[in-house]
C-alpha cells in the first residue's frame, strides 16, 4: 500500500493529458456525425421547402361536393396540416439521427486502444491519475477500450483518486489485506 503517492490528487496536466487523449481518439466520429448531421439537415430543408410549397399550390376545387364551407376550412387549415407533417418528419428525422448518433458513440467506446497510446499516457499520468485509470479498467481480461479511458477522465474529474485513496485507509483500519481496486 502507498499512502503517500495516492493521496496527492490527480493534475491538471493528467486532465488535459486524457482529454487531448480522447480528442484524437474520436475525432473522427465526432466529425463524421457532424458532417451526416448537416447534410441530412441540408437535405431536410430543401424537401421540407418543396413539401411546404407542394401544400400551398393543393386546388381543393374539386371537392365541391362537400360543399363551400368544408372547402373554405380545407383552405384555411391547409397551411396548418402541412407545417403539422413538416414537423411529424422533422420530429422521426432528429430520433434517427439521435440514434446514429448514439449508435457512433457505442462504436467509439468500444474501440480498442493501441499499446503505443495506453504507454504514452502511462508514462505521463501521475501515479494517482494511473491508479484511476486502473480502477476504471474493470475487466482485465479485455485491453482498454476508449470507454474505459472516457470513464476515467470522467472519475477524475470527480474526486475518485481520493475516494479510492480513502477506500484503503478504510481496509487498512478494518484490517482486510486486499481492498478491492
Amino acid at each position: 500500500m502507498k499512502p503517500d503517492t495516492l493521496t496527492q490528487q490527480p493534475t491538471r496536466q493528467d486532465r488535459s493529458l486524457f482529454r487531448n487523449t480522447l480528442l484524437k481518439l474520436t475525432a473522427t466520429q465526432k466529425i463524421t456525425c457532424v458532417v451526416v448531421i448537416i447534410v441530412v439537415a441540408l437535405v431536410w430543408y430543401k424537401l421540407l421547402n418543396r413539401l411546404l410549397a407542394f401544400g400551398q399550390n393543393i386546388d381543393y376545387s374539386g371537392l365541391q361536393v362537400l360543399g363551400a364551407r368544408t372547402l373554405a376550412l380545407l383552405e384555411q387549415y391547409n397551411p396548418f396540416f402541412w407545417w403539422v407533417v413538416v414537423a411529424l418528419c422533422t420530429l422521426i428525422i432528429a430520433y434517427f439521427l439521435y440514434r446514429f448518433v448514439l449508435g457512433m458513440q457505442r462504436n467509439a467506446r468500444a474501440r480498442l486502444v493501441d499499446e503505443t497510446t495506453v504507454s504514452q499516457l502511462a508514462s505521463q499520468l501521475s501515479e494517482s491519475a494511473r491508479e484511476v485509470l486502473r480502477w476504471a479498467w474493470q475487466d482485465r481480461r479485455d485491453p482498454l477500450t476508449v470507454g474505459d479511458l472516457q470513464r476515467a477522465h470522467t472519475e477524475i474529474r470527480s474526486g475518485r483518486a481520493y475516494k479510492i485513496a480513502l477506500a484503503r485507509r478504510h481496509a487498512a483500519v478494518l484490517g482486510v489485506t486486499d481492498p478491492a481496486p
